[in-house]
């Protein structure tokens, strides 16, 4: 189908829906903006792809925040185009998949979703149970993990088991909005409403009316926006920044937070509005670690592989038992993100049929000894200070000595942080204020990586 103008799209969408939508973002009557929200609240499920002359990364920005799978700018090469169409159609696909193999398919119900939620574990059993419960209410949802467990995954399964589920799903991470422009984001903004504002904005409430909105890591919200979003909450009712007229609401409100949010003390320390709190806190779901549903690794292991596969184009048949033991055996702290970051790596590195042992990061392939040996922790023996005497009798400090002070205060800092945060890498550069390559260096300097 090919259509001229917006209102045409949208007439030619009211018949027949395409798999995919290629958009122009200036268009004669209306702009892609305008355009994408307008497809987003009748047809979510169809990917869009805006194409543009003008490169401006904030309208790349504002259509992605809107549910745009991807922007490309003019001139077209078209290697990238197929690519970015490719990439769009396998994805749809994939959101229905189902876990791979018949004999799996017979362990349980399944979510497949490439955004990691689908199992087999009692946990979670449980966890679909919650689900399944609360989604076709009303009700606001509180969804506590860790980062990487997949608490956007279950807020999607809600929104897709629940009576909105051919309505808008937005996804908001609180944590990424400005201070200046999060309340613009949220609720939208009216043309010239402030330096900058060159264009009427339709803000992620008013994209998900009728439908689900998800607000990631709330407690990173704002304070002055939260006393916004407390009048929306309470009376369903929002207005654009710099508009004199209300807009209705019916929109479902689900809330992630990877600490809990749920006593006085603790909310005062993240500035987070208890009365806000409340307002939210109709139901609860604890997404369990990946640590907590060690039967469900195998089952992530093979998905994760097969959706590397694809992008790699490659036909890897699976892990060897070495590495099928120790992704048991690893105590997973980035959870299913981690794993399918790990897997993505091994698949690169991999040009045989299964992925081997060596293909793994060091602190996965080593967690044991590194977890559990401590001696294989010890440094290269530091040198006591090397004292000379002088012509005069005097004594003389080597100069080397003070540095080797300097090596062994080092390595006790960063052997003792190490331990504190159960030996992950990228929690203990972040508390030393150094990078990981940083670290490795460090650690290959005091001979840690190279033990036996």
């Amino acid at each position: 189908m090919e259509a001229g103008s917006g209102k045409t799209a949208l007439d030619l969408l009211e018949k027949d829906q395409p798999d995919l939508i290629l958009c122009d973002f200036k268009l004669g009557d209306m702009d892609g903006v305008e355009l994408l929200t307008k497809i987003k609240i009748k047809w979510a499920s169809i990917p869009v792809i805006f194409i543009t002359g003008y490169g401006d990364i904030k309208v790349a920005v504002d259509v992605m925040r809107l549910g745009a799978f991807d922007y490309v700018t003019k001139p077209l090469f078209p290697d990238e185009i197929l690519l970015t169409i490719r990439t769009a159609l396998d994805k749809k696909g994939a959101g229905n998949m189902a876990s791979a193999t018949p004999a799996e398919k017979k362990q349980g119900e399944k979510v497949a979703s490439e955004q990691y939620i689908f199992g087999d574990s009692p946990v979670f059993n449980s966890l679909l149970e919650q689900i399944k419960r609360v989604a076709p209410t009303n009700y606001s949802v509180i969804i506590y993990g860790e980062t990487g467990s997949g608490k956007e995954a279950v807020a999607q399964e809600i929104h897709k088991r629940s009576k909105r589920k051919n309505k808008p799903f937005v996804a908001i991470d609180c944590g990424a909005l400005s201070k200046e422009l999060a309340t613009s984001e949220l609720f939208g903004h009216e043309k010239g409403s402030f330096t900058g504002a060159m264009y009427q904005k339709t803000g992620s409430f008013e994209t998900a009316n009728g439908g689900t909105i998800f607000l990631d890591e709330i407690a990173n919200l704002p304070y002055d926006v939260q006393v916004s979003l407390l009048r929306v909450v309470q009376e369903r009712k929002m207005r654009r920044v710099g508009s004199t007229k209300d807009t209705e609401l019916d929109v479902r409100i689900i809330i992630a937070s990877n600490e809990p949010l749920w006593d006085s003390e603790r909310l005062t320390k993240l500035h987070f509005r208890e009365d806000l709190y409340h307002r939210f806190n109709e139901f609860t779901i604890i997404v369990p670690p990946l640590r907590e549903r060690k039967e469900d690794i195998r089952i992530f292991s093979k998905y994760f592989l097969e959706i590397t596969n694809a992008d790699l184009e490659k036909n890897i048949k699976g892990f060897t038992p070495e590495v099928e033991a120790v992704f048991q055996n690893y105590i997973w702290y980035g959870n299913l993100r981690e794993l399918k970051n790990v897997i993505k790596r091994s698949a690169l590195l991999t040009d045989g049929d299964w992925i081997e042992i060596h293909t793994l990061p060091f602190e996965i392939s080593n967690f044991s000894k590194l977890q559990f040996e401590t001696s294989a922790l010890a440094p290269t023996p530091i040198p006591k200070p090397d004292i000379q005497k002088t012509g005069d009798g005097a004594e003389k400090v080597q100069e080397q000595s003070l540095k080797n002070v300097g090596i062994d205060a080092e390595y006790e800092l960063i052997l003792s942080t190490l331990k504190k945060v159960k030996f992950n890498k990228t929690q203990a550069a972040r508390m030393l204020n150094i990078d990981r390559k940083t670290l490795y260096n460090k650690l290959d300097q005091y001979r840690l990586l190279n033990k036996n």
